[in-house]
């Protein structure tokens, strides 16, 4: 992603090398996205039906999620906007007030992608109509990229890096050595490197914080299957003893794969769980991942860039990792350092990067911490445990007023009383500006929503007849 993006939007003025080589594999569980993956490739000009075609690729209207406020209770966090705000207040005061009534629906009845995910249907639909992201084959993802990197300039160096030579005064990055001997030069390193952080850690001594304790699974094995059915439009997340399993529909194939923590369950009992819970043939050898939580100290540090897994992990119960990649390389392209680097550059990028990806971290906290589920020593550890005073004060806003209030240029918006109300946290009151309404008039909008979503899900064709009518299968 970085080489393409680099290469493409600015590579007529620089020199990239990509090292690269065959002999480490793409990690390959990364197939769930969310919808800023769609802005990326068009800023990429990247023609979606090609896209999809590369990466055997599907639609993605939202997650559903499955046993986590308690066992046998699902829904679905979806990508829309739920119903239709005012000026004053969320549309969750209406269908609050409508509740208490007995004139509203399910929450989930006033939103458009809900609705056409659980139809199993999908269309692009005018002024971005229907917000989407997609399911794609990882490992076909980055082999497309990588053509697509090299189209623009880029210049591919097969190899492993054996030493990072910095210099003696400044501590910068000035080349990397590889396993062959080559010597590869440059004045500025991007480090793809993965959880091994060979440069921003191994070289740099950057630093990591440890978010373990808020997020304790440490864990994942993942396999493929095959297609039994017609792909669905939505991920699964399916709440486990010990953590949780994913199930990602591909044109091809299924991805699948269980996250845990190992302090309360043994890697030979998550496996054979797993495999007691997938559909169709087995594909591939189950992979284990070991992992922590958290973040580098600096995402960016002297003359070095983490990217992806290097500069931290969060797991990908909400789809992040991509976007968290994508939001790095376009903030460092905004940022780019042509007359040199910076100080106040490097420290406003830090202080960006770091507000995202700590948003993003309480946002999957939050499905941890609020739920019912007593069941197991994992689900009570998570009930009872600290979380960040940030994530408690939306918490408690949440639940005493009804509100979610967006800060600076947070990622998630809607998805917050999706995922509180989904997970079971009830606000005291609602906004009394709805009480303004009569009772006939909050019926009124109430159903003129639900019909304009009936109505629309009604016209859309089924998600796979879709796919198929994009040539892209």
């Amino acid at each position: 992603m970085t080489a393409a993006a680099v290469a493409k939007l600015m590579g007529k003025n620089l020199d990239i090398v990509l090292v690269e080589s065959d002999a480490i594999a793409t990690i390959g569980v990364g197939e769930a996205t969310i919808p800023t993956l769609v802005f990326f490739n068009r800023l990429l000009d990247i023609k979606e039906p090609e896209f999809l075609a590369a990466t055997q690729g599907t639609y993605k209207l939202g997650i559903r999620f499955e046993n986590w406020r308690d066992i046998g209770e699902d829904y679905m966090h979806a990508f829309g906007t739920t119903g239709k705000d005012c000026w004053a207040c969320g549309f969750q005061h209406f269908w609050m007030r409508g509740r208490e009534l007995g004139i509203s629906g399910d929450f989930g009845d006033y939103c458009l992608e809900r609705r056409a995910a659980e139809a199993m249907k999908f269309a692009h639909l005018p002024d971005n109509g229907l917000n989407y992201a997609f399911h794609l084959d990882a490992c076909l993802y980055a082999g497309f990229l990588r053509k697509f990197s090299e189209q623009y300039g880029a210049k591919r160096i097969e190899g492993k890096i054996d030493k990072v030579t910095t210099h003696a005064q400044t501590g910068f990055i000035e080349s990397l050595t590889l396993a062959s001997g080559k010597v590869v030069a440059g004045d500025f390193f991007i480090d793809c490197t993965g959880l091994r952080a060979l440069l921003i850690e191994q070289a740099l001594d950057t630093g990591f914080e440890s978010w373990s304790h808020w997020l304790p699974c440490d864990s994942a094995v993942a396999v493929q299957t095959g297609s039994v059915r017609k792909p669905v439009p939505y991920t699964r997340s399916i709440a486990r003893d010990s953590g949780w399993q994913w199930r990602i529909p591909l044109q091809h194939r299924v991805g699948n794969g269980l996250v845990y923590c190992s302090r309360y369950m043994e890697d030979e009992r998550a496996r054979a769980v797993l495999l007691e819970n997938v559909e169709g043939g087995i594909l591939t050898e189950p992979l284990l991942i070991k992992f922590r939580a958290g973040r580098r100290l600096k995402q960016w540090n002297k003359n070095c860039l983490a990217v992806g897994l290097s500069s931290g992990f969060l797991e990908p119960l909400e789809s992040t990792s991509i976007h968290l990649i994508q939001q790095n390389i376009v903030r460092f392209l905004r940022m780019f350092p042509g007359g040199g680097i910076n100080r106040c550059e490097v420290e406003e990028f830090n202080r960006q990067a770091n507000f995202d990806i700590e948003r993003i971290r309480d946002f999957i906290i939050l499905h941890y911490k609020v739920t019912n589920r007593t069941d197991s020593p994992f689900w009570r550890y998570c009930r009872s445990m600290e979380i960040p005073e940030t994530l408690g004060e939306k918490i408690d806003m949440f639940k005493k007023t009804g509100h979610v209030y967006r800060q600076g240029n947070e990622l998630f918006v809607d998805s917050w009383q999706q995922v509180m109300l989904g997970q079971g946290l009830e606000p005291d009151r609602y906004h009394p500006l709805v009480d303004t309404m009569t009772e006939r008039e909050l019926a009124d909008f109430l159903r003129h929503i639900k019909s304009n979503v009936d109505r629309t899900v009604e016209g859309l064709p089924q998600h796979d007849a879709y796919l198929a009518s994009m040539n892209v299968q």
